[in-house]
């Protein structure tokens, strides 16, 4: 059975980037979202198994969408995506309960190996 993964960024080409990384690699992405408020959403209603967030976005950022998440499933697994130079807010996001963080330019090898790692 495939791991059910949400994706969640801003930027539709960078969750492009994931859902091909992801579906290349046996992973079934279930749903996407472009903000934290859409985030918490699809988490309510597709139950995944893991999201990788972005950390800042509009509206509702990924800190803030990760807590929400974690209010409604203390076992969330969530992966936090960051450009370079957010190393505050990926501790930030870590000791808010994130599993892990990838830096963007995703590199395949990287994001496999982080989900790998979080799914268990």
């Amino acid at each position: 059975m495939a791991n059910r993964i949400l994706i969640v960024d801003d930027a539709a080409f960078m969750r492009m980037m994931i859902r091909d990384i992801l579906s290349k690699n046996g992973y079934e992405v279930v749903g996407e979202g472009n903000d934290g408020a859409q985030a918490i959403e699809k988490f309510k209603e597709l139950r995944p198994d893991l999201v990788t967030m972005d950390i800042t976005m509009p509206e509702m950022d990924g800190i803030q969408a990760l807590k929400e998440i974690k209010k409604l499933d203390p076992n969330a697994k969530v992966i936090m995506c960051s450009a370079m130079g957010q190393q505050a807010m990926v501790i930030d996001a870590i000791q808010a309960g994130a599993k892990d963080f990838i830096v963007k330019p995703f590199q395949a090898d990287r994001v496999i190996e982080a989900i790998k790692k979080t799914l268990g």
